[in-house]
């Protein structure tokens, strides 16, 4: 007899990731996330390296939600958004720890949104939710790949809807994608999955 699976296990963090227009959608989906989200948001946006960033102090505008750049041997807490700073990888570990690296660029860009996918996918498997927002390049697309093999679950924008089609375009491109979305409908889905995997996970 085969057994009836359990339920699957709640989420435990969304990583998400853009580049060039990205402020504005990173703004317009984290303003459309409540501010009592039960998980943490990690987020790669590539920035000029060369520039001290107030990309935090724009996005905390944005959003209820508190907003900083990640530290080192910092620990994610569920309804915080923590950004990758500028020229760093952000890798996160599977007790939720932050790593910072200043290793090689990938895909000529640092930070890098498949470094920070596939350590997610490493350290969370199915808990994992990966978001693939506007940007150029294909940088993302190996990571949702990672995310979608382990059971986590990818969101990725609209192409149509993106300022730019190119990190959009190449994450669909992989068949990885759990969900095309236009980017004014991707924080509801967001708020859907965590809310019922969590109903799920009580019963």
């Amino acid at each position: 007899m085969s057994s009836v699976p359990g339920p699957a296990p709640a989420y435990e963090i969304l990583a998400v990731a853009s580049s060039a227009g990205g402020i504005t959608a990173l703004g317009r989906l984290l303003g459309a996330l409540p501010d009592d989200l039960a998980i943490p948001i990690v987020i790669v946006q590539h920035l000029d390296r060369r520039h001290e960033t107030v990309i935090a102090e724009v996005l905390e505008r944005r959003t209820n939600l508190p907003v900083k750049l990640a530290e080192s041997g910092e620990r994610a807490g569920p309804g915080m958004a923590y950004v990758a700073p500028p020229d760093h990888h952000l890798l996160v570990g599977p007790d939720g720890v932050f790593t910072l690296s200043s290793s090689e660029l990938v895909h000529f860009v640092r930070p890098s949104a498949d470094l920070l996918f596939e350590s997610v996918a490493g350290a969370y498997g199915d808990r994992a939710i990966a978001c693939v927002l506007t940007g150029s390049g294909s940088d993302g697309a190996m990571g949702v790949s990672a995310i979608r093999s382990r059971g986590g679950t990818v969101i990725v924008q609209d192409p149509d809807s993106a300022e730019f089609k190119g990190m959009p375009e190449a994450a669909v491109a992989t068949g990885s994608a759990d969900f095309v979305l236009p980017l004014d409908e991707i924080a509801a889905v967001i708020r859907g999955l965590v809310q019922a995997r969590k109903s799920d996970e009580q019963r």
